[in-house]
């Protein structure tokens, strides 16, 4: 069974779609601050911290939701 990716890794898989998982990938793709292995928490705190939008904390949720569900099609959750 293949090793899931990490979040950000992952993330970046969904730059190509045309929705807020895509606009929030696009822009963790972009920032070069962004904190990879802070884990859930802390990147949460990270967009808090540059002031990102309720819409955007709220794509980041939903972000991680699926992502959740990607680990656990590949039996690691």
């Amino acid at each position: 069974m293949p090793k899931p990716k990490s979040f950000t890794a992952w993330l970046k898989t969904q730059t190509d779609r045309e929705s807020g998982i895509g606009d929030i990938a696009r822009d963790v793709a972009a920032d070069p601050d962004w904190p990879s292995r802070k884990g859930r928490a802390g990147q949460r705190a990270y967009l808090e911290e540059c002031g990102a939008i309720p819409a955007a904390i709220e794509m980041f949720e939903e972000a991680w939701v699926r992502y959740e569900a990607y680990r656990a099609a590949l039996g690691d959750a």
